[in-house]
């Protein structure tokens, strides 16, 4: 059976493209946004409630990290079995996964029992009041961390079988119930900041339990394989090292941003956070890279996922462009939104032209990640994110310090690391090397 076949709709058509990305848009979007309400909403506390939040929020945004790293690994793998025409292979990956996931949520939930207290001291520093209330929020919310990873192995079966619908509702329906309950708890009900981890923990649970609803409505086996385990472990693990890479390079651009004074590590957080807005923004279109590609190469289809990555880029380029001149317009604007300060402002417009310049090159390396994910070439992607990281970005940061270039080095840094991994994905899509067919 043809890819074509299997979504009835030819595969590298902007329509079928648009149908999966756009509803993955609305699940990438729906935690932040849940998190942006659940920080307004404890804001009003006061100062101590708000700085917990943030410090065992650092930590929940890791354990969410861990799951998207989940659900880009088993996309991939069941994208290829239901593009072969094995639509139970493609769920048994989800099953596969979900059993990983639920064995490492548990671990997390028991283990932050014991780790809150310290990981939260490590985190607050000197303000023992703030770690207090953050370890007592922690180890609630982490209640919640084996739900939040089932879901995240559902995201992955589901895009795979190229359902990006359920997933909308499973995520937003509880995430909506929770930003009704979260202020319900913490102000009528006099919950406080323990009624901000409840609700989390409710929305990750319920979330959880929609997900492996849909994976018994399946009807396939559920017992656990050890053999696809590892399989899914080792595709994991190099797309945990890809992302330590990506982790160390940016908390790095942060110490050296801070150590040019309180404006410029304020303007680099603005600039870096709206970045990394657009990027979700473009991870939309990853995923739908991820699910198309893995389907036609597991129906033997080389020259439709060529042509679907060659269209993926183009796509991925045009939103990048689109972005860009919306931020180039916006430039006098948009810093005075997020800082009244006047030097926070004076960097970032030093910085913005980089800013506008990264977006259509970034555009294209965040599809043709998705792309190479999609077809299973995940080592090649960890080689390229290690050596961008380690080669490129990190030495050009600490340059940054030693020259004293200020924020303006930092981002010319971040540039190359996006030039050598646009260069490094090029020449791999051009080589072909990435399109092997058929289910392994």
């Amino acid at each position: 059976m043809s890819a074509a076949a299997v979504s009835g709709v030819p595969v590298a058509s902007a329509r079928r493209i648009a149908g999966l990305a756009l509803p993955a848009l609305v699940v990438l979007a729906a935690e932040p946004l849940y998190v942006l309400v659940d920080t307004a909403v404890v804001g009003h506390l006061g100062r101590v409630p708000l700085a917990a939040v943030a410090v065992g929020g650092t930590v929940l945004t890791l354990i969410a990290w861990l799951g998207g790293v989940l659900a880009y690994g088993t996309t991939g793998r069941s994208a290829r079995r239901f593009g072969a025409g094995d639509r139970a292979a493609a769920v048994a990956e989800g099953v596969q996964s979900s059993w990983l996931a639920l064995t490492a949520g548990l671990a997390v939930a028991l283990g932050m029992q014991l780790v809150a207290g310290p990981l939260a001291r490590t985190l607050a520093g000197s303000s023992g009041e703030v770690a207090d209330a953050a370890a007592q929020w922690l180890r609630i919310a982490a209640l919640g961390a084996p739900g939040l990873l089932l879901a995240a192995a559902g995201n992955g079966w589901l895009r795979g079988i190229q359902d990006t619908r359920r997933p909308l509702w499973y995520v937003l329906g509880p995430n909506l119930l929770s930003a009704v309950l979260c202020p319900l708890l913490v102000y009528p009900v006099g919950m406080g900041l323990v009624g901000s981890a409840v609700a989390n923990v409710v929305a990750q649970t319920l979330c959880g339990a929609l997900f492996v609803a849909a994976l018994v409505g399946e009807r396939v086996s559920l017992r656990p394989r050890p053999q696809v385990i590892r399989h899914q472990l080792a595709v994991s693990r190099d797309l945990l090292i890809r992302g330590v890479a990506f982790q160390a390079s940016f908390l790095s651009a942060t110490a050296v941003a801070a150590r040019f004074g309180a404006a410029a590590v304020g303007a680099h957080q603005i600039v870096v956070q709206l970045w990394f807005f657009t990027v979700l923004l473009l991870d939309a279109l990853a995923i739908a890279a991820q699910a198309l590609v893995g389907a036609a190469l597991g129906a033997g289809d080389d020259d439709g996922a060529r042509a679907l990555a060659r269209r993926i880029g183009l796509l991925g380029g045009a939103c990048g462009l689109a972005f860009a001149l919306l931020i180039a317009v916006g430039a006098n604007l948009v810093p005075t939104l997020f800082s009244s300060d006047l030097q926070v402002r004076e960097q970032a417009a030093a910085i913005w032209p980089w800013f506008v310049v990264i977006q259509p090159l970034g555009g294209v390396v965040f599809a043709l990640d998705g792309v190479l994910i999609g077809a299973g070439d995940v080592r090649y992607l960890r080689n390229v994110a290690v050596a961008a990281g380690f080669g490129g970005f990190l030495p050009a940061i600490w340059l940054t310090y030693a020259f004293d270039l200020g924020l303006g080095g930092i981002w010319a840094g971040l540039t190359l690391f996006v030039v050598i991994r646009l260069v490094a994905l090029s020449l791999r899509l051009r080589s072909g090397r990435w399109a092997v067919t058929g289910v392994h």
